[in-house]
């Protein structure tokens, strides 16, 4: 099965480490999180990875190779300029009739095998993993009424959202919907993709999810993987 990781964002939220280093190859525990999602991804059948790459692309390059050492097949697909999230896959030959496409720097225990096999089963052009996200709020929160009689006050409640995981599964026809070279970002694409009544389905996760792209979830991350590592890896 084959896999696409977008490695080519700056990571500005992460400076100023991620002037000198690109996002993927910021450290948890002893090894970058993109080395950590590609063991990931081999385990769970992704033999065949493109490392969709632009800021500090010759550093995540040196450091993966081809992905001899990992038991995975590496190529690269280099955005000379910045493409969004969903335009770097204009840019890259020879997709696979369904594929997985992520953000590498991302730490979760999602199985990714699962996640293509509900893709398939679905039919679906396009797949996108959804995570319940709490989402505290440190106000006290009124309702009312349309003659502004207060109904309700809550204090301090958590609230909670569907959100994108940043995984995805498509198939290539969705290819036909992005077009080569322009900048388009996934939430425009979904969004398109609704209104022209496509397939997209929602495949719900329960289990871990984090992104390193604030410094306070990267602190958060550093702090938990010790006590996950033999689950994750």
């Amino acid at each position: 099965m084959q896999a696409v990781i977008l490695a080519g964002g700056k990571g500005t939220r992460l400076a100023p480490y991620t002037t000198v280093l690109p996002k993927p190859l910021m450290p948890i525990g002893d090894m970058p999180i993109l080395e950590i999602v590609i063991r990931q991804l081999k385990k769970n059948g992704f033999t065949d990875i493109v490392l969709a790459v632009g800021h500090l692309a010759g550093l995540i390059e040196a450091y993966f190779g081809d992905g001899s050492k990992w038991g995975v097949n590496i190529t690269y697909s280099i955005e000379d300029e910045p493409l969004g999230t969903a335009g770097p896959l204009s840019l890259i030959d020879d997709l696979d009739e369904n594929f997985l496409v992520m953000n590498g720097d991302l730490l979760t225990n999602v199985n990714y095998s699962d996640l293509m096999r509900f893709h398939l089963e679905n039919d679906a052009l396009s797949t996108v993993s959804v995570y319940t996200k709490d989402v505290p709020i440190s106000l006290g929160v009124l309702e009312l009424d349309d003659n502004g009689k207060i109904t309700d006050y809550i204090e301090k409640p958590t609230l909670k959202y569907k959100v994108s995981m940043g995984i995805y599964v498509f198939n290539r026809k969705i290819l036909e919907h992005i077009k080569k070279g322009e900048y388009l970002d996934f939430p425009d694409l979904i969004k398109n993709l609704i209104s022209l009544n496509e397939n997209v389905s929602g495949y719900m996760f329960e289990g871990y999810w984090m992104d390193i792209g604030r410094y306070e979830d990267y602190s958060k991350v550093l702090e938990e993987f010790e006590s996950m590592k033999d689950e994750l890896l």
